[in-house]
């Protein structure tokens, strides 16, 4: 039996040609979408954490300061402890260097003792070249490149960027470490090239076999800043920054699948209404109504299966492509330099076709229940019309109610879980009390229409089948919810972030040395040189900001300290809400959201982190401001409470305003020729006015996004295709109905005008539930998915006019989409319908 309904489920399938294709297309959009998001996260995560270990090697160990600076004297005491059978000592930095094609690159350099890093990290050993010294290992001035680093760096001699310098070294051979462009050079030649004499970033340690590491640790007794990381740390930093961001990604294309489980839904109650008399007559001959139900859902899943098949090889295919042309990061940054291969997972991709069928068959549920509900005798007269029964709504509000509830709780795991399911909630019980929607709407619509026949006809019909009206437009409330939901998160988004664009860049011209924060330290403008900015005749005020990198916990990222010059925080930085007054001889410092997520920073409160990090202190937090750049943290301090506590004079970046009829153009020349004079390298320094940073970062906002637009698009496509099946499929059993009105005298213009009218009345409700819906989910995407995700709070803002326009699209293609669909019901068939039973 069960091979028989599955024979006559894949002869149906395939019957219904482009409907059975259009449902397979859905399903396998959201399958293809969903799996290759995961493979190239996956693939590129793989090659980030192996690239870790590469580089960091095997230790038991690791022992690494907050500020990044260990005092080598640690290591004399850590080599020579009786427990430790190795230690190695590294020097860890990030900076600049010439490409092949003179462009600035960054890179990792690592300064290693080549005589014990064999024993923790066999990667990092340097390897002469045919015909160099092997003591070359020891010698200054001399690098060895990783693969990544010989395929963008000059292969014989290289320039490296120090300060505003540019040193020349040697390239004497190669490193087997993984990742990213990398070089290794002896631990004393790259403390003298970045003045770093005495210091290193970290201590690799392997004790010797038996010996406790929480009792080592206890009897080391660490200097204050100084703490003990696993090897594995790193990549599971990656891992938890990243993890927020390929999770949003999922979901976000699994919105094809979700609407795709609509179109198999309007693809089987099309099927089931064409097919009732079929039903009813195998119910006669003997197939039991639980037997039918079986039938549809195995038709359904013959749908998700093939569907899902298609798009795991279409995901395959997307994941490599992505993979090959944009490396592993999607845009989102998290993965840099490393271009991964394709890690492909059949548990993953059975999971991910399971997703698949299971939607399919979530969208065959009510054809399925419907078909095994048929009155089997009235159907075969043709008497049966297949519609929904009126049923109890109750489970739907329950649902509302429980959304609201889930939308309140906390993340989970530092992902928004119970706001995912909030949102799915939110549709699944919005549609559900969609049909007492509809009967209260038109029940105080209809005495407005009572004397006009073809309005008349419309609404009553809406309103006699509320039920049926619910089902046909509930694949458009689901897409048009989805799409008013992001239209307005990114809009929301977007205008933040432009009014944070607004504060956060008062000057005219921004100069900065270096390609992100953690070259901060190997790229910077140096004391003389920012004195000499504030007399380039054009330049009528000069502000200058250090960034840092901090660990202030081994399990987490790096916090970013920024120090500069703050003044009247309400006006120089985009607060969240009023600052306060700290005590005094406390030091004032300014925290990103992040930081209050993270490490409880609060307002009025010490942050004690820091005390252990810079020293001195207390620090009080006088405020928190918003940060759209930095997603693990960032405190800001006082330029003057910064100089006093650490002596760091170095800067990175620099603001400057113009005087009033001074050239942007000429002030670059006078600055460039400034930098050649005092470092001899004009070139190492950046450029952007403030109207150009601002169009940069909104343009890229914009690309980011752009996926959204494209997924809205396909979900309304989606809906209305379900609504097109669903007409059609009212159209073939009411037959006999058009036909009656064709002989009580309406012309076929008429009949079509009744059939358009009901387009319009159930898709105007679509419409309404829809926006209403949308803004809700919205609601809860602005403001408790981004901030439990991303760590940052945004303004809620209603684009009302892209809004309605929207809702008006679906109202008109609804109505076109119903018209198109009647067409049919008018034809001479329709008449002849009515003598079937004569």
């Amino acid at each position: 039996m069960l091979a028989l309904l599955a024979t006559y489920s894949w002869q149906e399938v395939r019957h219904h040609g482009w409907r059975s294709a259009t449902a397979v297309l859905a399903v396998m959009l959201g399958v293809a979408l969903a799996f290759s998001v995961h493979l190239i996260n996956a693939s590129a995560l793989d090659e980030f954490s192996t690239a870790a270990r590469s580089a960091g090697g095997e230790p038991d160990l690791e022992l690494r300061a907050a500020q990044g600076v260990l005092d080598e004297a640690l290591y004399a005491r850590v080599a020579t402890d009786a427990r430790v059978a190795w230690a190695s000592p590294v020097l860890e930095l990030q900076t600049l260097a010439l490409a092949r094609d003179g462009e600035r690159t960054p890179l990792r350099v690592l300064g290693v003792d080549a005589l014990v890093v064999g024993a923790t990290a066999p990667q990092l050993v340097p390897v002469p070249g045919e015909g160099a010294d092997r003591l070359s290992v020891l010698s200054p001035d001399t690098v060895f490149l990783n693969a990544a680093a010989r395929q963008v760096l000059p292969p014989d001699r290289l320039r490296l960027q120090v300060g505003l310098a540019l040193r020349e070294l040697r390239v004497a051979g190669s490193t087997n470490a993984g990742g990213g462009p990398l070089l290794v050079m002896d631990l004393g030649a790259a403390q003298d090239l970045f003045g770093r004499g005495g210091q290193l970033t970290r201590i690799d340690v392997r004790l010797k076999a038996g010996v406790p590491r929480a009792d080592w640790l206890r009897a080391l007794q660490l200097p204050a800043g100084v703490q003990a990381a696993e090897p594995g740390d790193t990549g599971q930093r990656v891992s938890q920054i990243s993890r927020a961001y390929r999770v949003n990604l999922t979901v976000l294309a699994l919105v094809a699948l979700f609407t795709g489980a609509f179109l198999v839904f309007s693809v089987l109650a099309l099927s089931v209404a064409r097919r009732a008399q079929q039903f009813a007559l195998l119910g006669v001959l003997g197939l039991t109504a639980r037997q039918r139900l079986r039938l549809v859902l195995t038709e359904s899943a013959l749908l998700g299966l093939v569907g899902s098949i298609a798009g795991i090889a279409l995901g395959t295919g997307l994941a490599a492509a992505a993979l090959s042309l944009l490396g592993g990061d999607l845009g989102g940054g998290y993965f840099p330099g490393v271009r991964p291969s394709l890690q492909w997972s059949g548990l993953a991709a059975a999971g991910y076709g399971a997703l698949g069928v299971v939607a399919a068959m979530a969208g065959g549920w009510l054809p399925a229940r419907s078909a095994a509900r048929l009155p089997l005798a009235q159907t075969l007269k043709g008497l049966g019309t297949g519609l929904p029964r009126a049923r109890r709504h109750w489970p739907g509000w329950l649902a509302l109610g429980a959304a609201v509830a889930l939308a309140l709780l906390p993340p989970i795991g530092g992902i928004p879980l119970a706001a995912y399911v909030s949102v799915g909630l939110l549709l699944v019980g919005g549609i559900s009390v969609l049909p007492g929607a509809v009967g209260a709407f038109y029940d105080r619509l209809a005495p407005a229409v009572a004397h006009r026949l073809l309005p008349l006809l419309a609404v009553e019909r809406a309103r006699r089948v509320r039920e049926s009206a619910a089902v046909a437009v509930s694949g458009v409330v689901a897409a048009l919810s989805l799409a008013v939901a992001l239209t307005v998160m990114v809009a929301s988004f977007r205008q933040s972030v432009s009014d944070w664009l607004d504060i956060v860049l008062p000057a005219d011209l921004y100069l900065r040395t270096s390609i992100g924060a953690g070259t901060g330290d190997t790229a910077y403008l140096t004391p003389a040189l920012v004195e000499g900015l504030a007399q380039v005749p054009g330049v009528a005020r000069v502000a200058t900001q250090r960034v840092r990198l901090l660990l202030l916990d081994p399990a987490r990222p790096q916090v970013a300290l920024l120090s500069r010059s703050i003044g009247d925080a309400r006006r120089s930085l985009p607060l969240v809400g009023d600052p306060v007054a700290v005590p005094a001889g406390a030091v004032p410092v300014y925290v990103s959201e992040a930081m209050v997520d993270l490490y409880g920073a609060r307002k009025g409160e010490p942050l004690p982190v820091l005390e252990g990090v810079l020293g001195g202190g207390p620090f009080v937090v006088a405020g928190v401001w918003r940060d759209y750049v930095r997603q693990t943290g960032a405190v800001m301090i006082g330029q003057a409470d910064y100089l006093r506590l650490t002596g760091d004079r170095r800067i990175n970046d620099a603001q400057l305003w113009l005087a009033p009829d001074a050239s942007e153009q000429d002030v670059q020349a006078r600055i460039r020729a400034l930098v050649a004079r005092e470092a001899g390298a004009p070139d190492l320094v950046d450029f952007a006015s403030a109207s150009q940073v601002r169009s940069i970062s909104l343009r890229i906002f914009d690309r980011s996004f752009a996926v959204t637009y494209w997924l809205q698009a396909v979900a309304i496509a989606i809906g209305l295709f379900g609504v097109a099946a669903s007409f059609s499929a009212q159209v073939l059993a009411r037959r006999k109905e058009f036909g009656l009105l064709a002989h009580l005298g309406l012309t076929r213009r008429q009949v079509l005008a009744v059939v358009a009218g009901e387009g319009a009345a159930w898709t105007v409700i679509g419409a309404l539930a829809g926006l209403g819906l949308g803004l809700a989910v919205a609601v809860v995407l602005v403001h408790v998915v981004n901030p439990q995700s991303f760590h940052w709070t945004m303004d809620l803002l209603l684009p009302w006019t892209r809004l309605l326009a929207l809702c008006a699209a679906v109202v008109v293609a609804g109505t076109l989409t119903a018209w198109l669909a009647g067409r049919a019901a008018a034809g001479r068939d329709a008449v002849l319908a009515v003598k079937e039973d004569w």
